[in-house]
């Protein structure tokens, strides 16, 4: 079949969400971890914090780039094996982790900024502050983004077991609206 020839299936996501949602679920993980070895003190921490931030940034920039696009592009309806609760669930942390995918590095940036020290990402950009230099905000906005990503934690582990949960017992092909085909000849 001719790359012109191809037809668009409606029970899947578009390829640029899926694209976006595989960059931000690699980014996030990436992050998950960076965040962790910073915490356990595994590894040099200026150079895990600067990659902290770098990837802190790129996250920023995706969940812009993929909200303005989800506002513009509807979704594929939800699969009928999912109830009315389930449905109300889902769209409920889809919007949870939207707004986790925003505020998370928004409130990280702020929280450099109120440190005061310079805010700088891979290759030596300089990035502004976003926040006055202040110990006390500074001291809440590390409370608050620790908070932040221990619940960005749970909605991802929420999320990847209703995704198991839907492919593996299920089977109802949920995970297929998400996944690129795999060509076969």
């Amino acid at each position: 079949m001719a790359l012109t020839e191809r037809t668009v299936d409606a029970s899947r996501f578009g390829v640029t969400a899926r694209i976006l949602h595989w960059a931000m679920a690699g980014s996030i993980v990436a992050m998950i971890g960076l965040g962790a070895a910073m915490v356990g003190y595994l590894g040099p921490y200026s150079r895990l914090l600067t990659w902290h931030k770098t990837i802190g940034l790129i996250i920023l920039l995706l969940a812009i780039v993929r909200l303005g696009y989800r506002l513009r592009h509807r979704p594929p309806p939800q699969i009928e094996t999912m109830g009315r609760p389930e449905r109300l669930v889902a769209t409920g942390s889809e919007i949870l982790m939207y707004a986790l995918f925003l505020a998370q590095p928004l409130v990280g940036w702020a929280l450099v900024s109120a440190s005061g020290i310079p805010i700088e990402v891979l290759a030596g950009v300089r990035v502004p502050a976003i926040a006055p230099t202040d110990p006390r905000l500074y001291a809440t906005l590390r409370t608050l983004h620790s908070v932040l990503a221990y619940l960005l934690l749970f909605a991802l582990i929420a999320h990847a077991c209703a995704v198991t949960f839907h492919a593996l017992v299920l089977r109802d092909k949920l995970l297929r609206r998400m996944t690129f085909a795999i060509s076969q000849r």
